[in-house]
């Protein structure tokens, strides 16, 4: 399939055009790539989305949620896409990739899009190229994009950096759980939703909220007039998926009043172009056949103990400058 035939499809909004697509432009083979820029800059487009990551504590039930969510917002009229993120096995680099399993209903209606990656080694709780997926969805005319990621942790902040709004999950029971999640998850919440909300847990949700609330007014505001969404929410009854969407789109709403959102997608886009061109100098830092050498010199010069890392550092650099 050329790539005017894959951007056609994709463009008409046929998924198996959007999965090649986006194998493409997972690929590290250099041809692919060179085709996958040629695809991307095909696709440029302005439509009108809402690109939410989704977080969440071990046994949070994220996934469950993201197929209600998905559900819920395929009633309301709209074409959902779900990048699910896997983590990859540091020693096989193999990954499970069994998001469509765990999402039956979402993922056999027509109106959405499940594509599970591997992270493959990448921090941050997202896939290499789960920005670049996410613009082919939305090209593919899929108006909300959800990114699951890997878990909670600092570096997190990778994917709160690619989105309109970040979300993360929470259990009840708002003490152990405050004291486990991370300031640095805190700073870049932008609606938290405590699920499992149901049953005998339905009070503690509640509990959970308001000392979660009282936790934010000790931090620092991520954008000025633009306040941080609580909800409860019981995604295996189906319950208050209709309020945490209400949430998203509050905030939302807000950022485009103050004329944020522009702003906030424009910072992205020169991030990302930042980052894909530190990709690049890495890539040709170690993978050129001249660079090749010097660094296996200096490898075995390390492990003779004839220099230092630092100094080996600074020589491959020096060398490769020359």
């Amino acid at each position: 399939m050329t790539v005017e035939q894959l951007a056609e499809g994709v463009l008409a909004g046929k998924r198996r055009h959007l999965a090649k697509a986006i194998t493409l432009i997972e690929s590290n083979r250099e041809q692919d790539q060179i085709k996958a820029r040629d695809l991307l800059d095909k696709l440029q487009d302005n439509r009108e989305t809402i690109r939410l990551g989704i977080s969440g504590v071990p046994g949070v039930g994220k996934s469950t949620f993201i197929e209600a969510l998905g559900n819920h917002l395929i009633e309301e009229g709209h074409r959902v896409a779900v990048l699910a993120v896997d983590p990859s096995s540091p020693s096989s680099g193999g990954s499970i990739l069994g998001d469509k399993t765990r999402m039956e209903t979402l993922s056999s209606r027509e109106e959405a899009f499940i594509r599970p990656s591997p992270t493959a080694g990448t921090l941050g709780g997202v896939a290499r190229r789960t920005r670049e997926s996410m613009l082919l969805c939305e090209a593919a005319g899929y108006d909300v994009v959800l990114v699951e990621t890997v878990g909670v942790g600092q570096s997190e902040y990778e994917v709160a950096s690619m989105v309109d709004c970040f979300m993360v999950l929470m259990l009840p029971g708002a003490g152990d759980s405050l004291q486990g999640i991370k300031r640095g998850i805190l700073e870049i919440t932008d609606i938290l939703v405590v699920n499992k909300a149901d049953g005998s847990q339905k009070q503690m949700a509640k509990l959970a909220i308001s000392e979660y609330k009282h936790a934010f007014q000790l931090l620092s505001p991520k954008y000025e007039g633009v306040e941080v969404q609580f909800r409860t929410a019981s995604a295996l009854r189906n319950e208050g998926i209709e309020e945490v969407w209400e949430g998203v789109s509050t905030f939302v709403e807000a950022l485009k009043q103050k004329q944020m959102l522009q702003d906030l997608r424009d910072k992205q886009d020169v991030n990302w172009f930042k980052r894909l061109a530190e990709e690049a100098v890495v890539n040709a830092l170690w993978n050129t056949p001249g660079n090749k050498l010097r660094s296996r010199a200096l490898i075995q010069k390390i492990i003779r103990k004839e220099i230092s890392p630092s100094a080996a550092a600074a020589q491959m650099i020096e060398e490769k400058n020359q």
